[in-house]
């Protein structure tokens, strides 16, 4: 079903008000092979007094707290709706620390939002349901891998919508994908941990749907590292092949926050899904970042599935 329009009002009061509560939790999936070994870069964090189906929330600082889950990520629908009333009110963003798999094996360090655009739902969520964006933080999460990545020579991309879980909330994932290797590289693990802790959302950047290009969504990636861009639901021109309007609609406007903008690669802006969905702008309606900024990206075919 569509966003409200109350979704939005709320995410946007909770992002002008420091008394809201955390912003952030992070969910520590235990079966992932990833996600355990960046909740142990932060040690054991003190303990918030509250519980979600028997496990502790912890406070990690600055606005994020902790809470570990037994299942799979991909399949926990509705963890939102577990968490303390208080807690729900104030609609934290979702944040999940994964591997990345994909048929090319890319190693990669990524981030990208969550839902099922097609009338599949096989990685969980539902068919045609997107879960809410948190464009500037996922933005900032990706400059950051950026940044940390360089030094370790691992690229930081972008991907495109897809899979589960379904949830009320903003949420997208964090992932290491290290190709045919046994597990994923320390130095890997410690910039998700880093750049999970550290990243802060710039409210300069000018938010925006992306559609087309590939899965890896190389061009909304580059512009998000020069350029004031922060993209949340990203529709890959693979996707567009299964997307319907109705679809498109909840995309766009379950992307947060919103701001009534839709960026379209040209060669896709006038697929039947996206008429008179929003204004197009371009490139450079964007301001540049600083010189310096990081870069890194990695390359992928756009009917690449990864996860």
């Amino acid at each position: 079903m569509p966003v409200p329009s109350t979704v939005a009002q709320a995410f946007e009061a909770h992002r002008d008000s420091a008394a809201v509560g955390p912003r952030y939790v992070v969910v520590i999936s235990e079966p992932d092979p990833v996600a355990p070994r960046v909740a142990r870069e932060w040690g054991t964090p003190p303990a918030t007094g509250t519980h979600v189906e028997g496990a502790p929330l912890r406070d990690l600082g600055e606005g994020r707290l902790v809470l570990r889950r037994a299942g799979w990520h991909i399949h926990d629908e509705g963890l939102d709706r577990h968490l303390p009333a208080t807690l729900r009110e104030a609609r934290p963003t979702l944040i999940f620390p994964s591997i990345h798999r994909s048929e090319q094996n890319v190693a990669c360090l990524t981030t990208h939002p969550l839902g099922n655009l097609g009338p599949t739902a096989d990685f969980g969520g539902r068919p045609r349901t997107v879960v809410p964006t948190d464009s500037r933080a996922m933005a900032s999460v990706l400059r950051r891998l950026s940044e940390l990545g360089a030094v370790e020579g691992l690229g930081a991309t972008f991907e495109s919508t897809h899979h589960g879980p379904e949830l009320g909330v903003p949420a997208f994932f964090v992932e290491i994908g290290y190709g045919t290797a046994p597990e994923a590289p320390t130095s890997a693990v410690r910039i998700l941990s880093r750049a999970i802790r550290e990243f802060e959302p710039d409210p300069g950047d000018k938010v925006a749907m992306g559609v087309g290009g590939g899965h890896y969504a190389p061009h909304f990636t580059e512009l998000t590292l020069r350029r004031r861009w922060a993209f949340g639901h990203i529709l890959s021109r693979h996707s567009l092949d299964a997307v319907d309007a109705p679809t498109a609609r909840e995309a766009y406007r379950a992307t947060l926050p919103a701001e009534g903008i839709l960026y379209a690669r040209a060669a896709d802006a006038e697929h039947a899904a996206l008429q008179g969905l929003a204004p197009r702008l371009r490139d450079a309606e964007a301001e540049s970042r600083p010189s310096g900024s990081g870069k890194g990206e990695a390359s992928g075919d756009a009917r690449s599935s990864g996860t």
